[in-house]
């Protein structure tokens, strides 16, 4: 057949038709897309629509001489592929039958069915003549726009701080000598310290201007210069500052807040032993009040109690050191004490005891070391006394009577580091996928026989699916720790315990995410990915002990597990039986609603896109777990199990219960936040990102979901197609996405990456 057998409107559809045939890739139910686009197309006539649909019938496929003059139409077109145009595969159709008809407008029911079936160049560009071009991307979504969303209400105060980095001090090099490197990130923190960004947190009496939520998105951008200046710079202003500012009282924020949020007393942050990480309540450092002198004596009872890993042990002045507070022979738990480490000269006080912890992974630029106290004395008035003080006459006292909200409440106000530390690992995480992927859209790698240039990294499907879905996770714990940060600075909301377990247990699921991303973003790249000039290689070392401090992951998550088991209790507690009832009721509904043949065999794109399914499966997850550990840690206490043993004996459960939960939390504050979106166009494409980031999540754990019957074979081989679709559909955009994460040029000097 030539062009004179089918009108103008006809030919716009052969490139489609060709595709489908030649590959196979749209299955008979997907072939009703095509029919209603072709129903619903004005622009065909009664015989154009009749002669299309017989090329339809699944039973009665276009024979091969057909087939071949389809191709022949295309070949002789001289019509090329353009890769990067929005809707490819419509401006393709547009142009073969332009080329035959004169100009052909734009039809906008085959760019339908190029949306709803999620057709991509990696999928048909085997078939056609290729534009040579490195034109990587398509324009309709804008960085600068998605940058200012997830910006937000700090849009100023990131854009001010991302300039200050511009600065030749954070032009980035590869350091191999540690003394030279911290003194160089010494320098970074003072500058930034000269430029107001120390005391940014703290109250403007102080040289600050009272933003914690600004504070914790710069701590995201300085992981772009470096993560060492990341971390001490956090020790500084941040544990240090921040101890004195959330436990102390105006004496200390008098006399000492100023000086630090500059950056002219350095100080660490001792909390952890060698002999205690995790268990704060556990450690052994003691000190112990002198009535008749008024000071307070800090001292290492054994080898092992020192202080460990301590940031910023080698430049500081001072230390915030927590430790068994003993007065009148009574121990009064856990408080801070302020003790002076060197004098002016930078030498060691008496009775201190400072060792370097040596080269490790990463972080590198930090000074971290061991301390061990000897005896030392200090003022009674170096006790950071906000919640629990020593008297005039001697004796402690405290508003918070309970000595477990006591040192839970101390705890709590410092759940902003946790914060900072998931937004530094976030960071590291958003680096390295800009590098991976941009990298992945310049280069090429195999071909068939016929193409005249490889084919892009970022076209075949694999590359998509091991990254695309790593993008969406980014964009879901951006939004979900702006919210956590907005909660902790809420002042009208006292009581920090439930967000302290909600920030757990997103602590640890992120950085894990965080430390995944990496490496996959390494493998990705290949060798190239192994180069120090690339930074990946240094973002693996520097972001991988972000798993273990600020709270070791698997300890978080018990925490968090824990805080949902509170909530459980209380439920339990508050109305007796009905309560009860009410539960089990719950749990029985869920039950049946999940068994139901119509609900666990439901695979239509509209249900396993729709929000309402993914809250529901996330909740029913959390749900269920809560409800069987539970059942399990009440039959182990009415054997006569001590609860600590019974809630060793379920200790997998719980860390399954607390990343449930998390994920549950995290999905659920994207959506609410996506709901905000004015934008019509930035609102779907960002559903799309949160419907990516459900259904993966969904999809890793499909075992415990097919196991409890929520979802049926079919229905997880669905959610996987859906998976692989929606990275295909993404993959325009993957270059504005991760310019929309906001990183400098100036910054991003991997070469691969430009």
């Amino acid at each position: 057949m030539t062009k004179e057998n089918y009108t103008a409107q006809v030919l716009q559809y052969i490139p489609v038709f060709y595709i489908i045939w030649s590959d196979d890739l749209l299955s008979a139910s997907e072939l009703n897309v095509i029919e209603n686009a072709i129903s619903n197309d004005s622009t065909l006539s009664g015989d154009d629509k009749k002669q299309l649909k017989a090329w339809m019938n699944v039973k009665n496929p276009p024979k091969n001489e057909l087939f071949k003059s389809w191709k022949q139409l295309i070949i002789n077109s001289n019509v090329k592929l353009v890769e990067h145009e929005t809707y490819p595969l419509t401006a393709f159709s547009q142009k073969v039958a332009s080329h035959y008809h004169n100009d052909i407008l734009f039809n906008n029911q085959i760019k339908e069915i190029e949306i709803n079936l999620g057709i991509q160049p990696n999928h048909y560009n085997h078939l056609f003549d290729v534009h040579i071009d490195l034109e990587k991307k398509s324009s309709q979504y804008s960085a600068q726009v998605i940058d200012s969303i997830l910006k937000g209400k700090h849009a100023e105060a990131i854009d001010s701080f991302r300039s200050v980095l511009n600065d030749p001090i954070f032009s980035w090099e590869v350091h191999r000598n540690k003394e030279e490197f911290r003194n160089h990130v010494l320098k970074q923190v003072e500058f930034l310290a000269d430029k107001g960004y120390g005391a940014m947190a703290y109250p403007k009496e102080y040289g600050g201007t009272n933003d914690m939520e600004g504070y914790a998105t710069i701590f995201e951008n300085m992981m772009w210069a470096d993560g060492s200046l990341a971390i001490k710079f956090g020790v500084q202003f941040g544990l240090f500052g921040g101890s004195i500012q959330k436990l102390g009282t105006k004496k200390h924020h008098d006399k000492y807040l100023t000086d630090t949020g500059k950056a002219e007393l350095l100080g660490c942050f001792a909390m952890t032993e060698t002999g205690h990480g995790s268990n704060v309540r556990g450690i052994k450092t003691t000190a112990t009040y002198n009535k008749n002198t008024e000071t307070i004596v800090i001292h290492t009872p054994g080898k092992n109690d020192n202080k460990e890993y301590i940031g910023n042990a080698i430049h500081s002045k001072m230390a915030s050191v927590f430790a068994q507070l003993i007065i009148n022979g009574k121990n009064e738990g856990v408080h801070a004490i302020l003790v002076p480490l060197r004098n002016e000269k930078h030498e060691l006080l008496p009775g201190i005891t400072v060792e370097d912890n040596g080269y490790k992974l990463g972080l590198n630029g930090v000074d971290n070391g061991k301390i061990w106290f000897n005896q030392v004395e200090v003022p009674k008035e170096n006790l950071l006394n906000k919640y629990g003080t020593i008297l005039g006459n001697g004796e402690y006292y405290s508003e918070i009577k309970n000595p477990n909200k006591r040192f839970f409440t101390m705890l709590g106000t410092l759940v902003g580091g946790r914060i900072c530390v998931a937004r530094a690992g976030l960071g590291g995480a958003k680096y390295a996928l800009t590098v991976a992927i941009k990298h992945a859209l310049k280069r090429r790698q195999f071909n068939d026989s016929v193409k005249i240039q490889e084919d892009l990294l970022m076209d075949y499907p694999s590359h998509q699916l091991r990254l695309t879905p790593l993008v969406a996770s980014a964009y879901v714990y951006h939004i979900t720790l702006d919210k956590m940060m907005t909660l902790y600075c809420d002042e009208t909301q006292p009581d920090k315990r439930q967000v302290e377990t909600q920030v757990a247990g997103l602590k640890s699921i992120i950085t894990w995410y965080a430390n995944d991303a990496i490496q996959e973003c390494r493998e990705a790249c290949g060798g190239k990915g192994y180069l120090l000039e690339n930074r990946i290689a240094d973002l693996k070392g520097d972001v991988d002990i972000f798993t273990t401090f600020e709270g070791d992951n698997n300890v978080l998550l018990q925490l968090a597990a824990k805080g949902v088991l509170s909530d459980f209790k209380a439920e339990f507690n508050s109305a007796g039986f009905s309560t009860v009832l009410k539960l089990l009721s719950s749990q029985l509904s869920d039950k049946l609603s999940t068994i139901n043949p119509l609900y666990t065999n439901k695979t239509d794109k509209d249900h396993l896109y729709n929000p309402k399914f993914h809250v529901h499966a996330f909740e029913h997850r959390t749900r269920r777990l809560t409800y069987t550990i539970a059942m399990r840690i009440r039959g182990y206490i009415k054997k006569g199990i001590p609860s600590y043993q019974a809630f060793l004996k379920v200790q997998t459960h719980l860390m399954t219960l607390g990343k449930a939960y998390s994920a549950e939390l995290a999905y659920k504050s994207f959506i609410e936040h996506t709901s905000t979106i004015t934008d019509p166009e930035y609102k779907a494409l960002f559903e799309k990102l949160g419907t990516l980031y459900a259904l993966s999540e969904i999809r890793k754990d499909a075992s415990w979901y097919l196991e409890q019957g929520y979802i049926s074979g079919t229905k997880s081989k669905a959610i996987r197609q859906r998976v692989e679709r929606l990275c295909t559909e993404l993959r325009p955009h993957l270059n504005s996405l991760v310019d929309g994460f906001g990183i400098p040029e100036h910054l991003l000097t991997a070469p691969i990456a430009n």
